[in-house]
């Protein structure tokens, strides 16, 4: 989830999908974001995102926390 989109923002998307899941299964969301301080990162998740990641990114991070959250059987929690 871009952080910074024109129009509606990542976090009013963030909300937006979080509402329409009403208890269902929650949507893995990934935060991208260029800003990388400690507040960043817990206003994406106090937000609903899931797991976060700065730009620019390794695409090897990127990866690798895709597959933490689209395997079920290694997501956390």
């Amino acid at each position: 989830m871009d952080c910074q989109m024109p129009t509606m923002d990542g976090y009013t998307a963030t909300a937006e999908l979080r509402r329409l899941e009403d208890g269902e299964p929650a949507t893995p969301i990934i935060a991208m974001t260029a800003s990388v301080y400690a507040e960043d990162r817990k206003r994406c998740l106090a937000a609903g995102m899931d797991d976060f990641i700065a730009k620019p990114f390794d695409p090897d991070e990127l990866a690798a926390t895709v597959a933490r959250w689209t395997d079920r059987r290694r997501a956390p929690g």
